[in-house]
């Protein structure tokens, strides 16, 4: 079968290699057919991901139809369609005993610490297996891992209901988070960035409010947006220091802010706002389970749209080419999808 693999950043070789054979009672052998590329991946091709070491397998937002399904496996069967969340956890650890596996002490994560699926064929465990239903496209179920990642951040807030929110950032996490907090019963939800296309592709999306910060500043966006009520619950998704610290400044006193944002610096934090104004600050990993299965209910009964954000793809054997594209238009692009 067909693999890609990462040999060092910026360097990806193609090989034959044997495809995966016997299975066992508790695996399912998924045919890979669409792969995300997300801004992770891109730090790894740069050689810029702190925990990703070379060579390495990318690849962990996919779709692929179930090729074979060991004796015990009971969630599916051939020719399903299907994903699977990319956590390798340790079962052991206080994270993982009390539940929140997403943060296991031991987690590697495929496609960086653990081989991802860039290639034909790939291998997942029953309890990490989520089947999606027909009436999805391939291409939405490609979308089920970044939309798991909204549908987290989200719940890591006190309830949404009734509340305003902003989002900083608009890429397709900071997106996700904002039709999440949406269908969570937000009351409005404003999304800022620095790109009108971005910004563009949240209205297609359904995002109540934008907020181009090169033409308006925060403060005024948000007072335009919600006047006297301010917002209650803000997520940081741009990994931006000045996105954290308008967050901070301007959410209300008691209000939440949840930070999912990727820094490549560690940012400061102003704790005088944060002790004074009795701000919660919270952290947001990954996803569980639930959170894949909520994202699935949404997409696939159209609250949560996927469509606008895939801007662009690439064959598999252009790889490296779709890399190079994401850097050179990355201000005009969302979401890259890799056929098989």
């Amino acid at each position: 079968m067909k693999q890609a693999i990462m040999l060092k950043p910026g360097v990806i070789e193609f090989r034959e290699v044997d495809k995966p054979g016997v299975l066992k009672e508790n695996e399912v052998l998924l045919h890979i057919r669409k792969i995300g590329v997300c801004g992770s991946d891109i730090h790894v091709f740069h050689g810029k991901h702190p925990a990703t070491p070379y060579p390495v397998v990318q690849g962990h937002e996919y779709a692929g139809l179930v090729e074979a399904v060991g004796s015990a496996v009971t969630k599916a069967s051939v020719g399903m369609q299907a994903t699977a969340r990319p956590q390798l956890v340790c079962g052991k650890c206080g994270p993982c005993l009390r539940g929140q596996y997403n943060a296991c002490q031991n987690l590697k994560v495929q496609g960086f610490q653990a081989p991802g699926v860039a290639q034909e064929y790939f291998v997942v465990e029953e309890d990490r297996l989520v089947v999606f239903p027909d009436s999805m496209s391939l291409d939405q179920g490609a979308m089920i891992e970044p939309a798991s990642v909204g549908a987290h951040a989200t719940s890591r807030a006190a309830d949404l209901r009734g509340k305003n929110v902003v989002v900083s950032g608009a890429g397709t996490i900071g997106n996700m988070v904002a039709q999440f907090a949406k269908a969570r019963g937000a009351k409005k939800v404003l999304i800022t960035d620095l790109s009108a296309f971005r910004l563009e592709k949240a209205r297609e999306c359904g995002i109540d409010e934008v907020l181009n910060l090169t033409e308006t500043s925060f403060a005024e966006g948000v007072k335009r947006c919600f006047g006297h009520e301010g917002f209650q619950a803000g997520f940081e998704s741009a990994g931006v220091q000045a996105s954290l610290d308008v967050l901070i400044e301007h959410v209300e006193k008691g209000g939440d802010v949840v930070i999912l944002g990727v820094y490549s610096k560690n940012p400061l934090v102003n704790m005088f706002y944060v002790g004074e104004h009795e701000l919660n600050l919270f952290g947001s990993m990954m996803y569980r389970h639930e959170d894949y299965l909520l994202a699935v209910e949404l997409i696939a009964s159209g609250k949560i749209k996927t469509a606008p954000l895939l801007t662009d793809r690439f064959p598999f054997e252009k790889y490296t080419e779709a890399y190079q594209y994401i850097e050179k238009q990355g201000d005009k692009t969302l979401k890259v999808i890799i056929d098989l």
